[in-house]
């Protein structure tokens, strides 16, 4: 397959006719794999202050799963779309920051493959080891990559974990705060944000800050149709990225001064295949909206939490440490 004949990776190229002078395109890696190369590309949006505060927004970690990395990118043609005429967002985007890896593993996005060319899973892959109860196999392994969950070489990462990684610090470590959004999807009949953590049932450091976001959302749009909750109250994982990232932030930075919440978003798949059960014989249909017209209201539904987001982020003083409801 040519490098540039998946849907995702051209509308992504597609982003650069905008040419907004805030908007830096850079390729982060080059994945090689049957002769053929696949970039890992990122997009960074405002000033180059990296204290200031900041969105990352990641999808196509799991190739299979690339709803995710469609939503990213059809809200980042939005964006950049109203660059073009909206002045109070232009003034908005001088003291605040957007960054995006839409497709973190663009040969299993291009192959319609789970893993990526090693067969390794990559929200398996960092070095974190669960606790308490585990679920064969899902929980991932190093039995063999033949078998789904293979979470690779001990203490080896993976190139394309590596680079979102290295991102992720070089990007959104150093900002006064910093919100990141993983979009998945394949589980459950309700769309869902995760905070961490993955790897046990441990209270997670910031959930004050997590109860404190929610109350917002829930505030600000009383009637959203997100379930929010910590991701092991569904399961538990071993090697997940966004645990290690945030572990790692918590030894490196000062924790009064940075804060770094790192949150998924796992759309609720099974309900696609309850309305359209044909979806269950597709191997993209697990994971994927088929019918246009849900693939279109899916386009839809998720803009209204990405530019919360963006406004929370950047008006963090304002709900930071206010007193947050229960979940």
């Amino acid at each position: 397959m040519n490098k540039h004949s998946y849907r995702e990776y051209q509308d992504f190229l597609d982003l650069q006719k905008f040419n907004f002078p805030l908007a830096h395109f850079e390729t982060l890696e080059i994945i090689s794999h049957q002769n053929e190369i696949y970039p890992i590309e990122a997009i960074i949006i405002g000033p180059r202050d990296k204290k200031i505060p900041t969105l990352g927004l990641f999808g196509g970690v799991h190739g299979l799963e690339r709803i995710g990395s469609q939503i990213i990118i059809s809200f980042l043609h939005s964006l950049l779309t109203q660059l073009t005429w909206d002045q109070d967002l232009q003034e908005t985007l001088e003291n605040y920051r957007l960054v995006s890896i839409p497709i973190v593993n663009p040969v299993g996005v291009a192959k319609f493959t789970r893993c990526n060319p090693n067969h390794v899973d990559l929200m398996r892959n960092a070095p974190i080891e669960a606790t308490g109860k585990t679920s064969p196999l899902v929980s991932g392994h190093r039995l063999s990559p033949i078998l789904p969950w293979y979470r690779g070489t001990e203490g080896v990462f993976e190139k394309e974990a590596e680079t979102l990684i290295n991102f992720v610090k070089k990007e959104m470590f150093t900002s006064d705060i910093s919100l990141a959004l993983d979009v998945h999807s394949g589980f459950g009949l309700k769309d869902q944000i995760w905070y961490p953590y993955a790897k046990s049932q441990d209270e997670f450091p910031r959930k004050k800050e997590v109860l404190a976001l929610k109350n917002l959302l829930d505030k600000t749009y009383p009637h959203h149709i997100y379930k929010i909750e910590s991701q092991s109250d569904n399961y538990v994982t071993h090697g997940d990225l966004w645990d290690y990232l945030f572990e790692q932030h918590q030894n490196e930075f000062n924790q009064d001064k940075n804060l770094f919440l790192p949150l998924t978003l796992e759309l609720g798949s099974w309900n696609w295949i309850k309305k359209n059960p044909l979806q269950f014989f597709s191997k993209i249909g697990l994971f994927h909206p088929l019918k246009q017209h849900r693939h279109a209201r899916i386009m839809r539904r998720h803009l209204m939490l990405l530019n919360f987001l963006m406004r929370a982020t950047r008006n963090y003083q304002n709900w930071v440490g206010l007193p947050p409801t229960k979940i």
